[in-house]
């Protein structure tokens, strides 16, 4: 393991379509006027070296001037393959570590990163978590990217939840407010997350 983490890249997992959405892909949402993945680039770009977006659709469909990764594994693989591509990426970069957040999370916290490299500095754990009250945010966190064949491996074998893969190597959580990873998986938490950012103005 490397000394204390530098300031890493960041990759906004944007998964496929959200069936209780009807079926429109979470990231081009619309929140505020703003798709939803502008609200999550907003807060993340600030805290991180670099921004890319992991996605398996039409990478045309994005505006910005982020790259887009693909999966490496396509067996449908979920959130680990996608975490996967961002570890790739980073090394690429020459990175040991990478931030990945989800893209229906549109209320992350300025200080995510700090605290998710302070845990690490404190650890020394290859993994931090952000955990709220309700439970570990399986895919907010920081990783070390020299996992990635191992990760690979273990996809390659059937690995599908992500827990179960951050139990094995002995993660560890920071933790946050039940409202910094509000989720927005319905039309009703739409509605919510309208209010709130009414709110914040």
């Amino acid at each position: 393991m490397s000394g204390d983490t530098q300031i890493p890249p960041g990759v906004i997992l944007a998964g496929g379509q959200a069936r209780r959405m009807g079926g429109r892909d979470k990231a081009f949402v619309t929140l505020d006027g703003r798709p939803m993945i502008a609200h999550v680039i907003a807060r993340l770009e600030p805290q991180v070296s670099r921004i890319a977006i992991n996605s398996n659709g039409d990478p045309s469909a994005f505006t910005s001037s982020h790259p887009i990764l693909s999966d490496s594994i396509e067996d449908h693989a979920g959130p680990l393959a996608g975490i996967l591509a961002a570890m790739d990426w980073a090394l690429t970069l020459k990175s040991d570590w990478v931030v990945t957040v989800a893209t229906d999370t549109p209320f992350i916290p300025a200080n995510l990163v700090d605290r998710l490299i302070r845990a690490q500095n404190a650890s020394r754990a290859p993994i931090v978590l952000a955990e709220t009250p309700a439970g570990v945010e399986p895919v907010a966190g920081l990783w070390y990217t020299k996992l990635a064949n191992g990760l690979r491996g273990s996809i390659q074998t059937g690995t599908r939840k992500v827990t179960d893969f951050t139990e094995e190597k002995d993660a560890v959580s920071a933790f946050f407010a039940a409202e910094d990873f509000f989720n927005v998986n319905t039309p009703e938490d739409l509605d919510i997350a309208e209010a709130r950012l009414r709110a914040l103005r």
